[in-house]
C-alpha cells in the first residue's frame, strides 16, 4: 500500500507493507536517529513526534500515521544551527553515550511546545518514557530547565565547576577535626526560573584529613584544557542524531540472520534435521554444528600469563542453558529466517541440570562440561571453571586471638544489566576482499584474533570496525555471534546483519549471574580487626566468561580494611545459566555490598559507632596494598598506596547525612528515616593492566589526528583521551581529531575494563602527544634558529623569547614542503599499575514498616579523582552510576523457571530506574593529590555502583534494626524481614 507522509517537512509518497512498522518504515528511509531499543515501546529510543505528539515508533504501524506529519531529531537543528534544546544537552553533559538522546530530546521538545514553563517534575515526568543507562536523568532534566529559560529569553547563568582547593596550614592540622568542610551545594536547578546552575565541587582531601602528617602541597602546573568542562567528543553528532552505532548501517544485497536458540537448560542433540528449512524460497543458508569445525575458544580475553580457559563452540552438540546456540540462519528477509527456525527439527535428550552454584559442588551433580576437548577448566567434575586464593598471615590464629568473631552470609541475585542498545553484529567483504566485522562488541583486536583461529581466514584478512556503543555500561567485552555471522558471510558471500530480539537480550550474557558470599571477621573490643575472610561462590553460568576466570586482577574488597590475618577464597562455577557478563570497572559490587553491610553488623555487636569502626581500620596513604604479597609473580615493593582521599570523601558524606545528629534517630512512627554510609575503592598498585598504542600526526592545518582508544559507550573515554592531546599539544580539542573505530588503523589495546582502558589510552595519547611535540620545537627552532627548549606551544602558536612565533599549520607545511618529512609518531604504554579510586556514599531512607515499602530520600556520592579532567562529564558519570546502582538494589532481579528458563523478558519486567524515580543525587568530586604523570586524574567509572546497596542496607538497619542480607531490597523481603525481627522481640 502507497502512504503519504510528511517527515520533517518533506512530504513523502511511500510503498509500505500492511503490517510495517513506523520504525521499520523511517529506518528504512535512512532516518537512523530513530534507535531501535524494544518492540514493546517502553525503552523510548525509538520516539518519534507524530502531529506534535511523542509515539514510540516500534509498536506503531506505518499505516497508522498516514496522512500525519512525522518529525524527527534532524528537525529540531544541524550541527550549524543547533536548537536551544540540543545545546543545553551538549553544554551540561546530558547526551551520555548518545543512543536515547533522539528520543529524549523529542519528548523534551514536545513538553517544551505545550508548556514553555515546566517545573522539575513535570519535565520528569515528560521523560519518564525514556530510559537512559548513561546520565541517570540529572543532566537532560537540568538541560531542558536551560533550554526553557532560554526559550522564554531569559537570562540563565553561566554553568560554573567549582573547585575548592584551600590548603590547612601545617600548623592547624591539629585542630582538623574541629574544621568543617566547605558548604559544598550539589548540582542544582533553579526551578522557579528555569535556570540551572551546574555546580561541581572538587575538594581537596588536604582540608579534611586527620591530624596525623603534615601536608606538603604539591604544587600543579597550570593546566588550559585537563580541568575544564570541554563538551563530549560525541555530543554533537548524538544531538543531530548522528551518531553511526552497529546496526545502522545497511549495505546492498543485505541478508539476515536469526539464531535457533535451545529450549532446555542442559541437552544433548541426538538428531538434527534442517533439510526443509534449506529449501524454503528466500533461505540462502542453514548451519549446525555438522557444518562448522569444533574448535574450543573462549569468549572473553584473558590476560598474557593465565593459563587459556576455552570451553565455548561456534555451534555444539550439546546445549548448557536456555537460549544456547543450536543452528543459524541466513536469508533474504528477517520474516522468512524466522519462518525458517521452524522447519528445523531438532531431538533432544535432556540432561540434569545444575541451576544453583551450590547445587554445583555436591557430589553426583550433572557435569555441565563433561567433553574433553575443552581446555583450562580447573576441575570439570565438580563444575569448577577456576579458583581464586589469596591470604597473609594465619587466619585461623587471629580468629583464635579475637574478642568476638562474627559470620554472615549474604546473596547477590542475577541481574540481566540489559544495555539499551540490543547486540548487532554486520560482516560483509569490501572491495579488497576483506572480511569487515561491524560489532558493538568492545575488543576488536581479540575478536579478530579469534575469528581468524575459527574461521579460517589469515588474520590480516580480518578488519574489525568498532562503532559507538549504546548504553552498554561496559558489557559487550565478549564475542558474542561475530563467528556465526562470519561463517555466514563467508557461506553466501552477502552482507550478513545479526540483530537480537528484546526479549533474546534479556537471556543472552549480559546477565551477572548469582553470588554468595561468606563474610567472617575477628575483632578486638576496641574495633581492631585481627582476621578477616571473605569466601565468594560465583555463578559464571555454562561458560567461563566470569571475570574472575580471566585471572587479570588481583584486588579484592577485603583490602579496604587491611589486617594481620586475611584471607579471600573464591569458586567460580558452572552452572547451566546464561553466561555471566563482565562490568565497566572490577566485578566488585558483590563483594562491597558483603563486606560494607558486615561491618555495620561488626560495630552493632561492638556497640561502635560504623564510622569509627572503618576509620579505625581503613587502608590509608603510605600503607602497602595488604593481599599482595600473596599473589605470585608481583613486585611487592610498588605495592604502596601513594593516593587516598577516602577520609576527605567520608567526611562530605558524614557531613551532608547529618551523622551525627540523624543517625539512631528513626522515631517510632510507621514511616520510619534511616541513614547509611558505605566506601568503596578500585585499582591494582602493582599489577600490569594490559598494553595499548596510539598513533598522532601532524597535519597541514595545524590540527592532529589521533589514532588510538576505543569506541564511545557511555564513560567519554574519548573525549578524556582529546583533552589530553590538546594539554600536550597546546591546542584546542577542536584540533585533536580522534579515529579509533578501525582495526586496521587503531593501534592494539589489551584490557580488562573501562578503567585499564582509561590509563592505558589516556597514558600513551600522552606519550605520543609528548613526542610529537618535541618534534614540532626541534622544527620550528630550526625555523627560528633557536634552541627547541626555549620555545612554548600555546593556542596552536609556537612562541619563541623574543616575540617570535609561528603556527602549527606553517609549522607542518615547512616540515613537509621544505624538509620532506611528516611529522608523526607511534606509541606503546604498558600498565605497571593501577592507581588507587576510592568513594563515599551515604543514602538517606524512608521505611513504611507496615508494607515494607522503601523510598530512598537521597542519595550522597563522593568521589576521589585525583585531579579530574573534566568535572562536568565525570559528574554525567557518577549520577549514570548511581542510577543503575540503585536499579540492582531496589528493584531489578533476574527470575528463572525450574527448568532454567529466564522469566524476565522486557523492560516492564526488568524495572529499571525512570526519570521520575529518582531520588535526590548529590555528586561530590574530591581532589586529591596523585603522583600518576596523567596530570594527577584517577579513573572513577563504575566506582559509584559499589556503595550504594550496602548503604540502603545499613540504613534500613538504622531504621527498623532489621539486616538485609539479600538484594534486592523488595517490600517483600523488608516485610519478611520485619516480621522475623517482631517474633524475636516476642520470644
Amino acid at each position: 500500500m502507497e502512504l503519504e507522509l510528511r517527515i520533517n517537512g518533506v512530504v513523502e509518497g511511500l510503498e509500505v507493507a500492511p503490517n510495517e512498522p513506523l520504525l521499520s518504515l523511517l529506518r528504512r528511509q535512512g532516518y537512523s536517529s530513530v534507535r531501535h531499543g524494544c518492540e514493546t515501546g517502553e525503552c523510548g529510543a525509538c520516539t518519534v513526534l507524530v502531529d506534535g505528539v511523542p509515539r514510540p515508533s516500534c509498536v506503531m504501524l506505518a499505516a497508522q500515521v498516514g496522512g500525519c506529519t512525522l518529525s524527527t531529531v534532524e528537525s529540531l537543528g544541524s550541527a550549524e544551527k543547533l536548537h536551544p534544546l540540543q545545546s543545553a544537552f551538549i553544554e551540561l553533559g546530558a547526551a551520555g553515550c548518545g543512543f536515547c538522546t533522539s528520543g529524549m530530546l523529542l519528548s523534551a521538545y514536545a513538553l517544551l511546545q505545550r508548556n514553555p514553563s515546566p517545573s522539575e517534575d513535570e519535565v520528569r515526568d515528560a521523560l519518564s518514557g525514556n530510559i537512559c543507562r548513561c546520565t541517570g536523568y540529572i543532566k537532560p532534566v537540568q538541560a531542558v530547565l536551560r533550554a526553557s529559560a532560554i526559550l522564554r529569553g531569559e537570562q540563565v547563568e553561566p554553568l560554573t565547576h567549582t573547585t575548592i582547593a584551600a590548603e590547612v596550614p601545617v600548623a592547624e592540622q591539629a585542630e582538623s577535626d574541629s574544621v568543617k568542610a566547605p558548604d559544598l551545594q550539589a548540582s542544582s536547578v533553579a526551578a522557579n526560573s528555569g535556570a540551572v546552575t551546574t555546580k561541581i565541587p572538587v575538594i581537596t582531601s588536604q582540608m579534611m584529613t586527620t591530624p596525623a602528617a603534615p601536608i606538603v602541597p604539591v604544587p600543579r602546573r597550570h593546566l588550559q584544557v585537563i580541568g575544564s568542562a570541554a563538551s563530549a567528543q560525541n555530543a554533537i553528532k548524538a544531538v543531530t542524531g548522528k551518531s553511526k552505532f552497529a546496526g545502522d548501517v545497511q549495505p546492498r544485497q543485505l541478508a539476515y540472520a536469526r539464531v535457533l536458540t535451545s529450549p532446555h537448560a542442559h541437552a544433548v542433540i541426538r538428531a538434527i534435521d534442517a533439510s526443509a528449512a534449506r529449501t524454503l524460497p528466500g533461505v540462502l543458508a542453514v548451519l549446525t554444528y555438522k557444518d562448522v569445525p569444533r574448535i574450543p575458544y573462549a569468549r572473553i580475553e584473558r590476560h598474557a600469563s593465565a593459563e587459556p580457559l576455552l570451553d565455548q563452540y561456534c555451534l555444539d552438540y550439546v546445549v548448557r542453558y536456555v537460549g544456547d546456540r543450536v543452528a543459524v540462519v541466513v536469508a533474504e528477509t528477517q520474516e522468512v529466517a524466522d519462518q525458517a527456525l521452524k522447519l528445523i527439527s531438532v531431538e533432544y535428550e535432556v540432561q540434569p541440570t545444575v541451576l544453583d552454584q551450590r547445587q554445583a559442588l555436591v557430589s553426583g551433580a550433572a557435569r555441565v562440561h563433561a567433553e574433553r576437548e575443552s581446555q583450562g577448566i580447573s576441575d570439570a567434575e565438580r563444575n569448577i571453571a577456576a579458583r581464586v586464593r589469596n591470604e597473609v598471615g594465619d587466619v585461623e590464629q587471629g580468629f583464635a586471638a579475637a574478642d568476638h568473631v562474627i559470620e554472615t552470609e549474604y546473596i547477590v541475585p542475577p541481574v540481566q544489566q540489559a544495555p539499551l542498545e540490543k547486540y548487532s553484529v554486520l560482516t560483509y567483504f569490501d572491495e579488497d576482499d576483506y572480511l569487515v566485522v561491524r560489532t558493538n562488541s568492545q575488543l576488536p583486536h581479540y575478536i579478530r584474533h579469534t575469528l581468524a583461529q575459527l574461521i579460517g581466514l589469515p588474520l590480516r584478512r580480518i578488519r574489525v570496525e568498532q562503532p559507538e556503543v549504546g548504553g552498554n555500561l561496559g558489557l559487550r567485552q565478549h564475542m558474542e555471534g561475530e563467528d556465526l555471522c562470519a561463517l555466514l558471510t563467508m557461506e553466501t558471500k552477502r552482507p550478513v546483519l545479526l540483530e537480537y530480539s528484546r526479549a533474546e537480550e534479556f537471556r543472552s550474557n549480559y546477565t551477572r549471574q548469582q553470588y554468595i558470599l561468606r563474610m567472617k571477621t575477628g575483632v578486638r573490643r576496641d574495633g581492631t580487626l585481627l582476621a578477616n575472610q571473605m569466601v565468594v561462590l560465583a555463578d559464571t553460568g555454562a561458560y567461563a566468561t566470569h571475570p574472575l576466570t580471566a585471572q587479570m586482577h588481583t584486588i579484592n574488597a577485603l583490602a579496604l580494611y587491611p589486617c594481620p590475618n586475611m584471607r579471600f577464597l573464591a569458586e567460580v562455577l558452572y552452572t547451566n545459566h546464561a553466561p555471566a557478563s563482565t562490568s565497566q570497572a572490577y566485578e566488585l559490587q558483590h563483594e562491597f555490598f558483603a563486606l560494607e553491610s558486615h561491618m555495620d553488623e561488626v560495630a552493632r555487636q561492638l556497640k561502635m559507632d560504623a564510622l569509627a569502626l572503618r576509620r579505625l581500620n581503613w587502608l590509608k596513604s603510605g600503607d602497602r596494598y595488604p593481599l599482595r604479597a600473596a599473589v605470585s609473580g608481583t613486585r611487592v615493593s610498588s605495592s604502596v598506596i601513594d593516593s587516598c582521599g577516602l577520609p576527605a570523601c567520608m567526611r562530605v558524606v558524614e557531613e551532608k547525612l547529618e551523622w551525627k545528629k540523624r543517625r539512631g534517630r528513626r522515631g517510632n512512627d510507621r514511616y520510619r528515616h534511616g541513614i547509611g554510609l558505605a566506601l568503596s575503592f578500585y585499582g591494582d598498585p602493582g599489577l600490569a593492566g594490559g598494553t595499548s598504542g596510539a598513533t598522532i600526526k601532524l597535519n597541514e592545518d595545524g590540527s592532529f589526528d589521533l589514532f588510538a582508544g576505543r569506541s564511545e559507550n557511555g564513560t567519554q573515554l574519548r573525549t578524556f583521551l582529546t583533552q589530553i592531546a590538546a594539554e600536550v599539544l597546546g591546542v584546542s580539542t577542536l584540533d585533536i581529531l580522534l579515529h579509533a573505530a578501525d582495526t586496521s588503523s587503531a593501534p592494539f589495546e589489551r584490557g580488562i575494563n573501562d578503567v585499564t582502558a582509561f590509563y592505558m589510552s589516556s597514558n600513551v595519547v600522552k606519550r605520543a602527544a609528548e613526542q610529537i611535540r618535541r618534534q614540532i620545537l626541534m622544527v620550528a627552532g630550526r625555523m627560528l634558529n633557536v634552541v627547541p627548549e626555549t620555545l612554548k606551544i600555546s593556542d596552536g602558536v609556537v612562541k619563541g623569547a623574543a616575540g617570535t612565533q609561528l603556527t602549527l599549520a606553517q609549522i607542518a607545511t615547512h616540515s613537509m614542503y621544505k624538509e620532506g618529512r611528516q611529522l608523526m609518531t607511534n606509541s606503546s604504554w604498558k600498565a605497571q599499575s593501577i592507581p588507587m579510586t576510592f568513594a563515599a556514599q551515604g543514602v538517606e531512607v524512608e521505611l513504611d514498616v507496615e508494607t515494607g515499602g522503601i523510598r530512598i530520600v537521597k542519595v550522597i556520592t563522593a568521589v576521589d579523582a585525583g585531579h579530574p579532567i573534566n568535572p562536568a562529564l565525570l559528574e554525567t558519570q557518577i549520577a549514570g552510576d548511581v542510577t543503575l546502582a540503585l536499579g540492582r538494589s531496589i528493584s531489578e532481579e533476574m527470575f528463572y523457571d525450574q527448568n532454567g528458563a529466564p522469566l524476565n523478558r522486557n523492560w516492564s519486567e526488568s524495572h529499571p530506574f525512570s526519570a521520575v524515580e529518582m531520588p535526590e543525587l548529590q555528586n561530590y568530586l574530591v581532589e586529591s593529590e596523585d603522583n600518576s604523570e596523567l596530570f594527577g586524574a584517577k579513573a572513577i567509572v563504575g566506582i559509584p555502583l559499589y556503595g550504594v546497596a550496602p548503604a540502603i542496607a545499613n540504613a534500613i538497619l538504622d531504621a527498623a534494626d532489621i539486616h538485609m542480607r539479600q538484594m534486592p531490597f523488595t517490600p517483600e523481603r523488608i516485610l519478611r524481614a520485619i516480621h522475623a525481627y517482631m517474633a524475636r522481640q516476642t520470644s
